[in-house]
């Protein structure tokens, strides 16, 4: 009789009275003693030679045969330090490539980004996220050129290494980003596919973005930035801000109106109702916890892809309400991207070389004027870190401006 337990198999021998079960030997019968000694001489040489062949030390014809697999189910389980030493040697724990260029799928990106490694060690080996001060990834959503690059290599060089920071941009499909190698935009383009406003097709951009982004595992912050966009502060002083909130900035609102609950479709039921509906901008920044929660979603996004539809804008929508459901307590519930809405239109207002004053720039970092928000459960008075939308014409006063009054 077999009894199962803890993968244990006992057998129950009532016949035999040996120690440990085994039944007792028997002495050989007498006629046979002297048969059985030549065919165990027999069997023995036969093997040896067999052995001999096959391993090499016969003819050079012959080669060693391959080891059969065992399933894994019948090995001995890993100690603890061989399985640690088996996950650090996984393919998608390698460091990043200097290239962000790669041949995966998007199904194929999409699944590697969502393994969330879960130990922190004490240097940057393979598989083990640093536990030092992590990289903030900048992600640009781009049509094409980076026409503001001279301001933000500027901002970048002022972290003395490219240690606390990473670059990611997606662009239209067959434009090609040419920057030296001194840029840190230097083959940073990643694997693109067309977008168009209002579509899903933004969003599947975003998670693209995410996805390679988390391939790096010293990213432990990741903002959204158009080409349009401007950093208002030193890089240090951004990279401190993020680093050492215990929120991510996604702003959420519950707009009753048509432009917001007016939106909603009731496709979207059982998972999400008209009341946790939410609007906010696209321009988001998230921890890494998050992140792998955005790339990995196939509860909500797929209905979103399905059933939302312009006026249904999947940008301003999808974040902001899953977010809210999902983790509300780990979202600060504004952007820290500012625009410029007061002139009305579907799209912000856009500032070229006549609107970058002094004044306007003293402004916006808030040497005139202080911003009033909320920083890890406290008021505070520095709140956007980023502006847009800014015209190519504006990047020669901005270079003028920046160093005095940016502090870059």
């Amino acid at each position: 009789m077999m009894q199962g337990g803890g993968g244990a198999v006992v057998v129950n021998s009532s016949s035999s009275s040996s120690k440990d079960g085994h039944a007792p030997a028997r002495a050989p019968a007498p006629g046979r003693k002297l048969v059985v000694q030549p065919l165990l001489l027999s069997a023995v040489l036969a093997t040896g030679f067999l052995l001999f062949v096959l391993g090499g030390g016969g003819a050079g014809s012959y080669r060693r045969v391959p080891a059969l697999a065992v399933s894994d189910v019948l090995l001995a389980a890993p100690c603890a330090e061989e399985k640690e030493k088996e996950e650090d040697e996984r393919w998608w724990a390698r460091p990043p490539p200097r290239s962000a260029w790669h041949n995966m799928s998007d199904e194929e990106l999409l699944w590697a980004a969502s393994f969330e490694p879960r130990r922190r060690g004490p240097g940057p080996g393979p598989g083990r996220r640093p536990s030092g001060p992590g990289k903030v990834a900048f992600m640009f959503l781009t049509r094409g050129p980076l026409p503001l690059a001279p301001l933000w290599e500027r901002f970048f060089n002022g972290t003395g290494g490219r240690d606390l920071f990473s670059v990611y941009v997606h662009t239209t499909p067959g434009y090609r980003l040419d920057f030296p190698p001194s840029s840190p935009f230097h083959r940073r383009q990643v694997p693109s596919k067309a977008t168009r406003w209002g579509e899903t097709s933004v969003v599947d951009a975003e998670r693209r973005l995410l996805a390679n982004a988390l391939l790096d595992l010293s990213n432990e912050r990741f903002v959204l930035l158009s080409e349009s966009c401007i950093p208002l502060h030193p890089f240090l002083a951004v990279h401190t801000y993020l680093t050492r909130s215990r929120h991510s900035f996604v702003g959420a609102f519950d707009d009753l109106g048509p432009h917001g609950r007016g939106r909603y479709r009731a496709g979207l039921a059982p998972h999400v109702s008209v009341s946790q509906w939410r609007k906010g901008a696209q321009w988001f920044e998230m921890d890494r916890r998050i992140a792998v929660f955005v790339v990995a979603d196939d509860r909500y996004y797929p209905r979103f892809q399905e059933v939302c539809r312009p006026p249904c804008y999947v940008d301003e929508h999808y974040l902001p309400t899953v977010l809210t459901i999902e983790a509300s307590e780990s979202i600060a519930n504004r952007s820290i991207t500012w625009v410029d809405w007061s002139r009305g239109g579907s799209h912000p207002a856009m500032f070229g070389a006549d609107d970058v004053s002094e004044a306007f720039m003293e402004r916006l970092a808030g040497k005139k004027e202080k911003e009033r928000c909320m920083y890890n459960g406290q008021p505070a008075e520095v709140c956007s870190l980023f502006a847009r939308k800014f015209a190519p014409s504006g990047l020669q006063p901005l270079l003028e401006l920046s160093t005095r009054i940016l502090g870059y």
